[in-house]
């Protein structure tokens, strides 16, 4: 195993900023040397609170984002946010959107702002986000530490149901234009919220969306111990409801425990090794596929026969 300078381990330990952004170049490229500082940084067990947030294009996740960096900032909280972009097809790196907002925190040491590309991953978070989260989390001593890591989603397709095994917390933001939140109950997004902002509550419809949202989880089967996501307005360009959202994802820390917070802990664990062998799997296609699949394609050989023989079996 490739290890990393013993200076670059010893400065990420020591929160230095550049050793934890080439920590982090390093294991978003999957490269050997970030496996010794990702046992470095899973040794320190659970110190941050992990927030996903995903919802529709247009919703304001950006800008929702922002506003929570600044009220974390202002009760002293370490933030950091990861966001994770399509790839562009021309470069194959992220597209960073209107994530150039957050840029007025660069000169915060006690800011961290990512972009990750999505490279094409299959469910939209790249295979080596679980990687980044983990040393985001490790880097620094007690105290130096991240109090909030923030993962950010395009909120499109399957990453609405990534971001919850990825995170400890899920955070929906929906609007009232648009039937956001009669849509989130119909693709099944309700059941991975644990927090909901309606956001753009000026816009008319909001107490509506508020009230739709709300019953559409008592409809299902709950009992006293199932958490039922609040639901906030915020308008996030005003910073308007952000204290309230960040009140409601404690909350609900809280309501999980211990216990619950190391079960959400197993289950990113586990969805990072299954992303790792998807993407092991899909390059050995790539590279091996060849004339298997233009053989397929001419009826020579049938589709179950060709993946047996890509996975050797």
């Amino acid at each position: 195993m490739t290890s990393p300078a013993p200076d670059l381990a010893a400065r990420y330990q020591s929160g230095d900023p550049r050793a934890l952004a080439r920590a982090v170049t390093l294991a978003e490229a999957g490269l050997p040397a970030a496996r010794p500082l990702l046992q470095l940084a899973r040794s320190g067990g659970i110190r941050s609170v992990v927030l996903g947030i995903t919802g529709s294009p247009g919703s304001g996740k950006s800008t929702l984002t922002d506003a929570l960096i600044s009220a974390l900032r202002a009760q002293g909280q370490r933030v950091a946010v990861l966001a994770v972009d399509p790839s562009s097809p021309y470069s194959g790196g992220a597209i960073l959107g209107d994530r150039i907002r957050m840029l007025r925190h660069h000169a915060d040491s006690g800011v961290f702002v990512r972009s990750l590309a999505s490279r094409g991953a299959l469910g939209g978070l790249s295979a080596r986000t679980m990687a980044v989260l983990a040393l985001l989390e490790g880097g620094g001593p007690t105290g130096q530490h991240f109090d909030w890591i923030i993962l950010e989603t395009v909120g499109v397709g399957q990453s609405e149901v990534d971001v919850a095994a990825a995170c400890d917390h899920t955070l929906l933001v929906v609007t009232p234009a648009g039937g956001d939140g009669v849509q989130a109950f119909k693709a099944g997004i309700m059941e991975i919220a644990d927090v909901i902002a309606v956001n753009k509550a000026d816009l008319p419809g909001s107490s509506r969306t508020v009230r739709e949202l709300t019953s559409a989880q008592a409809l299902g089967w709950h009992d006293e111990h199932t958490w039922l996501a609040p639901v906030r307005k915020t308008i996030a360009s005003e910073a308007e409801g952000v204290q309230s959202v960040i009140e409601a994802v404690l909350k609900h820390r809280a309501h999980l425990g211990e216990a619950g917070l190391q079960e959400r802990r197993r289950l990113r664990a586990e969805f990072e090794v299954r992303s790792l062998v998807q993407e092991r799997l899909l390059r050995r296609t790539r590279d091996a596929g060849g004339d298997l699949y233009a053989r397929v394609a001419r009826g020579e050989l049938d589709a179950e026969a060709a993946a047996d023989e890509l996975l050797g079996s």
